[in-house]
């Protein structure tokens, strides 16, 4: 924004913005850097009717993506550490949660298997219950799917889950065959 003082944006400075983006909110100063021209911002308002909850809302924004800016006072510090409160007990379960779901995440792709392998690891995780066993796929705790991964591959379980298994693995390829190698 061209001629843009900037002591307008001191910290603890309660600004409405409009962008030239169309993004209109009112938000306070956290911080500016004259360097990378760069605004941090602690939003207080989106016109729209999405307000903040109880947490922080924070934007970085471009000084050169601000249309319109109109100073609306000045507030107290709003990184008074006095005032300032973080939840560490839900940090950390949100940090578990992360971390649990990211263990679960990496536990689904095989290792040392072909992208064929896994696509079929992953039909079957639609519906089924699956983990890999090294480069062998193991469905329900009971059926084993090992390489080539064909019907004729699948061996154990009950015979009503093993016909299952099969049967989702004839779908699967016949999916992959319809796809073709190139993608």
């Amino acid at each position: 924004m061209e001629g843009t003082n900037t002591e307008e944006f001191a910290v603890g400075c309660l600004l409405s913005i409009k962008t030239t983006l169309g993004d209109e909110f009112q938000g306070q100063v956290l911080n500016f850097d004259r360097q990378s021209n760069i605004l941090v911002l602690h939003i207080l308002l989106y016109f729209g009717g999405l307000k903040h909850g109880p947490r922080r809302n924070i934007r970085l924004l471009k000084v050169n993506y601000i249309k319109e800016l109109l100073v609306l006072g000045q507030a107290e510090d709003p990184l008074d550490i006095n005032k300032c409160f973080i939840d560490l007990a839900s940090l950390q379960a949100r940090e578990e949660l992360a971390i649990r779901l990211a263990e679960a995440d990496a536990e689904r792709i095989g290792v040392g298997v072909t992208s064929e392998a896994q696509s079929i690891f992953d039909a079957l995780s639609k519906t089924l219950p699956v983990r890999w066993d090294k480069t062998a796929i193991v469905v329900m705790n009971e059926v084993r799917v090992s390489s080539p991964y064909l019907p004729e591959s699948v061996i154990g379980g009950t015979p009503s889950a093993n016909k299952r298994v099969k049967k989702v693995l004839v779908l699967e390829r016949k999916r992959l065959q319809a796809r073709g190698p190139s993608q």
